[in-house]
């Protein structure tokens, strides 16, 4: 079973200031590769008045000088509102600050109109730039000179390798199946048709002649909370699932096209009742990730909505004591000697 981390630093004026949020995301991806989680996602969206992720790299820069081993993996970048040689320039840096290997990346096409105005970059041509930007990044990571738009350039450094840094094509409709089944390396739909998606993209592999590579491991819930008492802890955390929730189902409905795992919710009872939000005791806990199994992905998202870093801390440091012990004696996991949080030690 995998663990893994996610971050979006929205930072609503409900909750934490940013300063806080960003020193504490950087402690804990340090904290949890001491306990040998996998990996840490971040988020990346523009302009947003909540602060939004809008310097994912440079948030990952700071977690890689923190770690030694788990991977940095941008989900999604919104690559199209990148220069493509700037893109290659950076991600082949963080891969050599990370020692190789432990950079990876979903790469999106967007959705916000304001975010395509704010880049001046047009939106209709997004597909094709996606396309163009990976394109690049395959040849900038050579080393080698190559064309790029009627002129000769050369991109170092380059990756650490011996493979260049993984790329995931993103996206919640049909066409983000088709367009991934030729671009890059892997397929990570979102949303909550991802078997259909899948579906798709085997087939199109398929068509084209290509291998199917290996599914990700099934991540979920969005977010997941560990507690000894779940009645005072929603309590805590409501206003900033609520936030969250509400906000991305508005986002959400600038897509036009597919899923999202968030909805708009009115109570903290119509809260409590969306699959996405989990809170446990460690007894559930154990019997949650039992029932999902080995091959499935336990995500954790401690600081969401700007959510109190203690609050964050006490759910994670409650995983660490009560549960993590008991995922390796069932075998989910392997141990890890742990390291103390540097904040409450």
């Amino acid at each position: 079973m995998r663990l893994s981390l996610r971050y979006d630093m929205r930072a609503p004026s409900i909750g934490a200031p940013a300063v806080d949020l960003y020193q504490a995301a950087v402690e804990q991806a340090g904290w949890a590769d001491s306990l040998g989680f996998e990996t840490v996602y971040i988020a990346e969206h523009h302009g947003a008045e909540d602060g939004y992720c809008a310097s994912p790299m440079i948030l990952g820069a700071a977690m890689l000088g923190r770690t030694e081993k788990i991977h940095v993996h941008f989900s999604a970048l919104v690559a199209v509102l990148h220069h493509p040689l700037r893109l290659a320039e950076d991600l082949a840096t963080l891969d050599l600050v990370g020692g190789g290997g432990r950079v990876e990346m979903t790469m999106g096409i967007g959705y916000r109109p304001d975010e395509f105005e704010m880049f001046d970059v047009p939106m209709k041509r997004r597909v094709r730039i996606l396309e163009e930007i990976v394109d690049v990044l395959d040849k900038a990571w050579t080393g080698e000179q190559f064309e790029f738009r009627g002129s000769t350039v050369r991109v170092r450094p380059t990756p650490a390798g011996p493979s260049r840094p993984p790329i995931y094509i993103g996206g919640s409709a049909d066409a983000s199946a088709a367009r991934a089944a030729r671009l890059g390396d892997n397929y990570m739909p979102a949303g909550s048709e991802k078997e259909r998606l899948y579906a798709l993209y085997d087939a199109e592999r398929t068509k084209l002649g290509l291998p199917i590579p290996p599914r990700p491991a099934p991540a979920g819930p969005l977010f997941l909370h560990v507690t000894d008492d779940p009645d005072r802890e929603w309590e805590l955390l409501a206003p900033h699932l609520m936030y969250t929730t509400n906000m991305n189902a508005q986002w959400a409905k600038e897509r036009g096209v597919g899923t999202t795992g968030y909805t708009h919710v009115e109570t903290v009872d119509d809260l409590k009742k969306q699959p996405q939000f989990v809170v446990l005791t460690p007894e559930q806990c154990v019997e949650f990730a039992r029932e999902r199994g080995d091959e499935s992905e336990l995500m954790f998202q401690p600081l969401m909505g700007g959510l109190p870093p203690e609050i964050g801390w006490r759910s994670l440091e409650l995983f660490a004591s009560d549960v993590l012990p008991e995922l390796e004696k069932l075998g989910l996991r392997s141990s890890a000697a742990p390291q103390p949080n540097p904040v409450s030690a």
